[in-house]
């Protein structure tokens, strides 16, 4: 990493941005320590304000300190995960509506655009390129809607989105093909200003994000199930005359 801190009274502040945006550039992985000494000295600070940065993270649920190992990105389960969308769809579909009601001629044009590369795709292949648009589409109706409050909120909850269980899908729960549609059909209420629809369609898409993951769960407990039982018919054969 190249970044470098320049001198300023408020070191903690500029190591906190630079940290959270290595985080969802995904520099930094899910379940992944933290670099301390490297990371101080790629920064150019000292040890004091780098550990006062990862302590506010830390108080945001984006790093996790374990004791006497250090600092860890934040690696959630798919319960959490499904309680973040649950709030994420209210606050959200909330930041949709505001985003059709106050969005500009120039915001719409930026707006189109985000995912104009994979509209005309049979099947989008790059996650990585993908997943950077998702960021890019989330943040931005967030900077629209005008709410910076608002928006600090929302940007974190899609930084801890990215912390999930799948390293090679880049942080996205479902693929590109199964959401393209859903992120276009926002993009279109929220240009054509219907502040009704972009509701709606934001709140669908996350609940069925949502959804998804609650399934994933089922599935799994469903195989820890059938694993013992698998395993005292393997038994049972082994010990038969």
């Amino acid at each position: 990493m190249k970044k470098k801190l320049i001198k300023s009274e408020n070191l903690d502040q500029k190591a906190y941005l630079i940290i959270k945006a290595m985080i969802e550039d995904r520099q930094l992985l899910p379940g992944q320590k933290i670099p301390q000494e490297k990371l101080a000295s790629d920064l150019g600070i000292s040890r004091t304000p780098l550990i006062n940065a990862l302590k506010f993270l830390e108080q945001q649920k984006l790093v996790v300190s374990k004791p006497r190992r250090g600092f860890f990105v934040r690696l959630f389960s798919m319960e959490e995960m499904v309680s973040i969308f649950e709030i994420r769809e209210v606050l959200e579909g909330l930041s949709a509506r505001r985003a059709a009601q106050s969005i500009t001629n120039g915001q719409i044009t930026q707006l189109s655009k985000i995912f104009k590369p994979f509209q005309q795709l049979d099947d989008i292949e790059d996650y990585q390129a993908y997943s950077q648009a998702d960021r890019k589409f989330h943040n931005f109706i967030a900077e629209i809607s005008s709410r910076e409050f608002l928006s600090s909120i929302l940007q974190t909850f899609n930084i801890v989105s990215l912390a999930y269980l799948y390293p090679t899908r880049e942080g996205l729960i479902r693929s590109p093909n199964a959401t393209i549609k859903e992120h276009v059909a926002i993009v279109e209420a929220i240009c054509s200003r219907d502040p009704k629809a972009a509701e709606k369609l934001m709140r669908v898409h996350l609940q069925t994000t949502a959804a998804h993951l609650t399934k994933e769960i089922e599935a799994n407990k469903m195989l820890k199930k059938e694993v013992p039982n698998q395993k005292n018919v393997a038994m049972s054969t082994s010990f038969s005359t």
